[in-house]
């Protein structure tokens, strides 16, 4: 027999959660077959079979959580599938393994007589999939008395569930007119993903459509961290507004050459990845670390860039963003933000950003109030670009394009004047790419 165990994921990460498994019981593996998709706070990780065999037994499912060293599958070699221990077979029948038969399907091959519904198996239980006995077995409930729709009379997964709505969910003459008692479903969900609470609700009139969805681990950490951040931090934000004449003036000149000479285009994240350095170091405080009542001041540059994917918001990181020309950056993000569109970003990739920086403004924000990415001290957020009038002077008006930026941060460690002249630092570097090139 062999195992298939949740391997060691990182450092920080000690369970996932099946995504998907790209096998079925009985089905042949070969060595290096991709078997199973896990979802960990931060990334996929893939399992991919170390030896041939078949597969016999599947232990989680999808959307089941497991742990590091856990057993969540079981193979069984070429060798010994071909023979099953103690069969007896005849010459003129070929030899067929159980384990090529799921499981399911084993516990409900026909025999004679066996066609009625309610049918017992060998220890006069009532036959289900081992996926309807788990659920059975976690709600307490008696598998003879679920009512099953198998003209078989194989228990499946969705009767349970029916059987276990129609004993929580009250009927409309126990109920007061106006208002109904809602279980979220308590007894209906597995132990992994019940919802411990209880709560009057309004009625939800059956005839209009809902959905339920399960959180993701990633959407599910999103939003501890988000929460954990508020809760935490003495979060701030401050305003500025940016006049990126000259920026799109020198974007306009230049692009065709930067990018017949760097095959990449020259974006706006590299003007404020270097915007945001320079200030950094002007104000060293909002590139800190609290470690319980110590200040750690990192006089390095890891650079977070927020990442929009299908699957929620990642961070990854541009390391040493001081050493890096506007081209190397330009070409780092972009690379970046493939592999994490693709969900093929590493730990490595996300982990111990120094400061990050967040555009909204590519979906039309024109002005918002950024989280802190913790432990971090201090995120940038980017907005739109939009025309509006600008005084040049007491007697002239011009339309520029503008743009609202915001400083959140944590003022338990940054000053709110520290916090203003890092903002006010990073709109005069903006507002002068000659001094950018200099001072970034």
């Amino acid at each position: 027999m062999i195992e298939i165990k949740v391997p060691e994921l990182a450092e920080s990460i000690t369970e996932g959660t099946i995504s998907q498994w790209f096998i079925s019981e009985g089905d042949r593996v070969s060595q290096g077959q991709l078997l199973v998709e896990l979802e960990t706070d931060k990334v996929n990780v893939e399992i991919n079979a170390e030896h041939d065999g078949v597969a016999e037994k599947i232990l989680s499912q999808a959307g089941d959580n497991v742990e590091v060293g856990q057993v969540i599958a079981i193979l069984k070699e070429s060798a010994e599938s071909q023979q099953p221990e103690g069969a007896d077979q005849s010459a003129d029948q070929p030899a067929v393994s159980s384990a090529a038969v799921p499981a399911d399907e084993r516990e409900t091959e026909e025999k004679p007589g066996r066609d009625e519904p309610g049918e017992r198996d060998s220890r006069n239980r009532p036959t289900a999939t081992p996926a309807a006995r788990k659920l059975a077995r976690q709600l307490g409930i008696d598998l003879g008395q679920v009512q099953t729709r198998d003209p078989l009379g194989r228990v499946a997964v969705e009767d349970i569930m029916a059987h276990s709505s129609a004993k929580t969910i009250p009927s409309p003459q126990d109920v007061p007119a106006g208002t109904e008692t809602v279980r979220l479903e308590h007894a209906a969900r597995p132990d992994n993903d019940r919802t411990h609470v209880e709560a009057s609700e309004p009625a939800i009139a059956p005839d209009k459509p809902v959905e339920r969805l399960r959180m993701s681990r990633r959407r599910q950490t999103i939003a501890k961290r988000l929460v954990e951040a508020q809760r935490t931090a003495a979060m701030l934000t401050t305003f500025n507004e940016v006049d990126m004449t000259a920026i799109l003036d020198l974007r306009r000149r230049r692009q065709d050459a930067f990018t017949k000479q760097h095959g990449v285009r020259l974006g706006f994240m590299s003007f404020f990845t270097k915007a945001v350095i320079g200030a950094l170091k002007a104000f060293p405080m909002l590139n800190a670390e609290i470690q319980g009542d110590e200040i750690l001041l990192k006089r390095y540059y890891d650079i977070g860039i927020a990442v929009s994917t299908d699957k929620g918001l990642v961070v990854p990181v541009v390391r040493n963003g001081d050493s890096l020309s506007f081209a190397e950056i330009e070409r780092e993000i972009l690379t970046l933000a493939e592999k994490a569109r693709d969900n093929t970003l590493s730990l490595s990739d996300l982990q111990d950003g120094t400061f990050s920086i967040t555009n909204g403004g590519i979906f039309g924000s024109l002005l918002s109030t950024p989280i802190l990415n913790t432990p971090q001290v201090g995120i940038l957020g980017m907005h739109k670009i939009q025309t509006r009038p600008v005084a040049v002077d007491k007697d002239r008006m011009e339309n520029r394009p503008m743009m609202y930026v915001a400083l959140s941060y944590d003022h338990r460690i940054v000053d709110g004047k520290e916090a203003v002249s890092f903002l006010v630092k990073v709109k005069e570097l903006l507002e002068d790419p000659e001094n950018l090139l200099l001072e970034g």
